[in-house]
């Protein structure tokens, strides 16, 4: 099993054992109280909520120039984005105006690589981010970009998060 394919299922079986938690919890609760009520039986409308909702995109594959050497630079390399978008709407209400176009971002994220070349993953996540950013109506947006150059090692990789000011609209 790949190291992708272990996580996920790391990842999975810690939030089923998270909702098996939580609903003993609520069983305790309810042995314990008479008068307790389950929250599906709580008026929805009158319940303020807080959402924050976000897009992933895993494993974004673009060839781009990037190291610091020239060699390295000499030739496109491949280079794998994990991007997380958090639009600036937190409740999307299944209305394609309140989120962000991923198809157009991963075109413009792949435009910008194309058009730059860096010598430090580092800065070209940065700088990706603050151009994403500035361009789609994100509040917070994160960047980690995979570079594969060590023999020894999956892959090399450097993250960056950027977010508005709360005064930016």
């Amino acid at each position: 099993m790949g190291s992708a394919a272990w996580r996920s299922k790391v990842r999975k079986n810690r939030h089923l054992a998270r909702a098996q938690i939580e609903s003993l919890n609520l069983a305790r609760i309810a042995m314990r109280d008479e008068n307790w009520r389950s929250p599906s039986d709580a008026p929805r409308a009158k319940i303020p909520t807080v959402v924050i909702d976000r897009i992933h995109i895993e494993q974004l594959e673009v060839h781009g120039r990037v190291g610091v050497p020239d060699s390295e630079r000499a030739e496109p390399q491949r280079l794998i984005f994990n991007v997380t978008l958090w639009p600036k709407i937190a409740e999307l209400h299944d209305n394609i105006a309140n989120t962000v176009n991923y198809s157009a971002l991963a075109e413009c994220a792949k435009e910008f690589v194309n058009q730059h070349d860096y010598k430090l993953i580092e800065s070209l996540a940065e700088e990706m981010a603050a151009h994403l950013l500035a361009r789609f109506n994100l509040r917070k947006i994160e960047i980690e970009v995979r570079k594969f150059v060590l023999p020894d090692a999956n892959y090399v990789s450097a993250t960056a998060v950027r977010e508005r000011e709360a005064t930016e609209s």
